[in-house]
């Protein structure tokens, strides 16, 4: 999802292949020989992985149109800072709350809540709001995380614009652009596919 907002703000036209994780095609094997996970950007031939290496490889290639990130070198770490920290700690948190149950879940969602409070009072205008006509490196982090909002509600009986109300308000202004909304999934059908994958896994 990232990616795909990337390059729809860049106004680039690619061509997109769905993979089916539990069964690899030969094409994604032999681009990504390390993870074999998505997403994998081909671009001359060649191969560039992890969703926001390739968002940073697509600025830097077509850095002439719609710019993701800062270009003062203070602002650029910045960002990527707080990019990591959505990677590491919104992601791993939101994931332990579908795949966990009980205590280890009530965990798991203290401990996202915690994430989201302190992207509210840390995160400086220029890395959290949209920046002119274009969004930001940081919003691509966390916005795709966004569609999954409503699956850790349902998953964890909570409710995430009652505990920090700023990150949906960005949200829901990200949302508002097209180069977003139709880059993310309907927010159902990724709790479907995740009750699916619990069952898969044999966690219900």
């Amino acid at each position: 999802m990232r990616v795909r907002i990337a390059l729809a703000e860049k106004g680039m036209n690619y061509e997109y292949k769905e993979q089916d994780l539990w069964q690899k095609t030969p094409l994604l094997l032999q681009m990504n020989l390390d993870h074999k996970m998505i997403p994998v950007l081909i671009h001359n031939g060649k191969p560039v992985c992890e969703s926001l290496v390739i968002v940073q490889y697509i600025d830097e290639v077509w850095k002439d149109k719609s710019p993701l990130l800062p270009t003062d070198p203070f602002q650029r770490a910045i960002a990527r800072f707080w990019a990591d920290f959505v990677n590491k700690k919104v992601c791993s948190d939101e994931k332990r709350i579908w795949l966990t149950k009980g205590e280890e879940r009530e965990e798991a969602k203290k401990e996202l809540i915690e994430s989201f409070k302190i992207l509210e009072g840390e995160l400086s205008e220029t890395c959290l709001t949209l920046g002119g006509e274009t969004i930001g490196f940081v919003n691509i982090a966390l916005i795709t995380f966004y569609r999954r909002f409503y699956s850790s509600e349902m998953f964890g009986k909570f409710s995430i614009e009652a505990e920090c109300p700023k990150n949906i308000a960005l949200a829901k202004r990200c949302m508002q652009k097209d180069t977003v909304a139709k880059s993310l999934p309907d927010h159902k059908k990724v709790y479907e596919f995740l009750v699916q994958l619990r069952n898969k896994l044999g966690l219900d």
